[in-house]
């Protein structure tokens, strides 16, 4: 130990202690730069890799979730586009439907006036030749009293 100025002493190794700390320090210092250092490395590179790896998997799965996402999008507009043509065809179909409806009822119904009407002048026919005698008799009888 060495004195100082001020009547403090100042520690010093024995050289003996320092060839054996430097040594120790040498073998350690070999140590983690041959084994550690390289394991450590190679679990970085490893972590790394599954980090990268992850997101190169996630941005796969993402892209393969759009591409699908897209193609339900596409058919479901196709699906849009072949419901408002089946609704188009149903509206026609039911028009033309409606229109032969229509046309059947109006036939029928202008049938069913044109056998009243034939029925009708056929009534009006039988009374009138029913009736002819009656008349031509109540005119005879009309005329007479008149003439009397």
């Amino acid at each position: 130990m060495l004195a100082l100025d001020d009547g403090m002493r100042a520690i010093v190794p024995l050289w003996q202690e320092i060839v054996v700390g430097g040594a120790a320090f040498a073998v350690l210092a070999y140590l983690l730069m041959k084994v550690v250092f390289p394991l450590m490395e190679r679990m970085i590179e490893a972590r790394a890799d599954a980090i990268d790896g992850g997101l190169a998997r996630a941005e796969a799965a993402r892209a393969e979730a759009e591409r699908i996402r897209d193609s339900y999008r596409e058919k479901l507009a196709a699906a849009r586009v072949e419901a408002a043509r089946i609704r188009e065809e149903a509206r026609a179909e039911a028009a033309e439907t409606r229109a032969v409806a229509l046309a059947t009822a109006k036939a029928e119904a202008d049938a069913i006036v044109a056998a009243g009407r034939q029925r009708l002048a056929a009534e009006r026919a039988a009374v009138h030749r029913d009736l002819r005698p009656d008349v031509q008799r109540l005119a005879t009888d009309l005329a007479e009293r008149i003439v009397r």
